[in-house]
C-alpha cells in the first residue's frame, strides 16, 4: 500500500489492532514509505521559520519516529541533536539513518531530561496523545529546555465543514473510538483532538509563552488563510531571538 515498498493492507490491519508502541515496532521498517511520515516540505518550512530565531545549541525531537525531524534540527543546532521515542523498532531505523545523532528510548509522557536542550520539536505525534495526557508531555518538554528554550511544532488549519477532508477525518476518529471501545489494547490516533486553542491552553499551563507564525510556503486555503502554521512555545529566561505573531 502507498508504494511498492510500503506496508500491505494486512500489515496495516495488524498494526491497527496492536498497541501504539507495538504497532509502530511492526510498521517501522516500512514507515518511511507511507504518507504517515512527515513530508520534507513541512520539515523544510519549519526549519525556514525557525532559522531567524536561532542560533540554537542542542536540539530534541520528541516522538522522533524514524528520525525525519533531523532534517529540521541538524542544520539549526550547533551542539548536537537527540531523538526520543518509545518504539524500539522506530529508533532502530532512526539510528541507521542518522548514526551521528543521540537516540533515547523513553515515553514522551515522562521525558528523562532537565534543562538539556535549547530547541525541541515534534512532528505528527500529538494525535497519539489523549487530551488529558498533553499537560504531562508539555511539562516534560518545558523541563527539558534550558531557560529561553523554544518548543515548536507545525499544525494544520482545520478543514471547513463543507470539505470532504473534514468528513474523512471525522470518520477516521469515529472509527478509532469504536475500535478502542471494543478492542484492547487501545491504539490512540485521533486527528481532531489537537485544536489550537486547547494546545495553547495546555502549553500556557506548562509555563510556556505561546505564539504562532504562518507557514505560507505550504499554501493557502480558499479564504487566503495559511494551510499550516507553526506553534512557538517559549520557556521563560534569556532568549536567542524573539518570536512574534505575524
Amino acid at each position: 500500500m502507498f508504494s511498492p515498498q510500503g506496508p500491505s493492507l494486512r500489515e496495516l490491519a495488524i498494526q491497527a489492532l496492536s498497541s501504539v508502541e507495538r504497532g509502530y515496532d511492526l510498521l517501522a521498517p516500512k514507515f518511511d514509505h507511507t504518507p504517515f511520515r512527515t513530508s520534507d516540505a513541512i520539515l523544510d518550512a519549519t526549519a525556514d521559520a525557525l532559522r531567524p530565531l536561532g542560533p540554537f545549541g542542542r536540539g530534541l525531537d520528541v516522538c522522533c519516529g524514524t528520525g525525519a525531524g533531523m532534517r529540521t534540527l541538524e542544520p539549526l543546532c550547533q551542539e548536537g541533536v537527540t531523538g526520543v521515542d518509545f518504539s524500539t523498532g522506530m529508533l532502530a531505523q532512526a539510528r541507521a539513518a542518522h548514526p551521528d545523532a543521540e537516540w533515547v528510548e523513553a515515553d514522551a509522557r515522562a521525558l528523562p531530561f532537565t534543562e538539556d536542550f535549547d530547541l525541541a520539536v515534534t512532528f505528527g505525534a500529538l494525535g497519539h496523545l489523549l487530551p488529558a495526557e498533553r499537560p504531562a508531555v508539555f511539562a516534560g518538554v518545558h523541563r527539558a529546555l534550558r531557560p529561553g528554550g523554544l518548543f515548536a511544532f507545525p499544525i494544520g488549519a482545520p478543514p471547513p465543514l463543507t470539505s470532504a477532508w473534514y468528513w474523512a477525518l471525522l470518520g477516521f476518529d469515529t472509527a478509532m473510538r469504536v475500535r478502542n471501545a471494543v478492542w484492547r489494547p487501545p491504539f490512540v490516533m485521533y486527528y481532531r483532538t489537537c485544536q489550537l486553542h486547547a494546545l495553547r491552553d495546555d502549553l500556557a499551563g506548562a509555563g510556556f509563552t505561546v505564539t504562532t507564525v504562518p507557514l505560507t510556503t505550504l499554501g493557502r486555503r480558499e479564504d487566503g488563510s495559511p494551510r499550516c502554521g507553526l506553534v512557538l512555545a517559549r520557556k521563560g529566561g534569556s532568549t536567542a531571538g524573539a518570536a512574534r505573531d505575524r
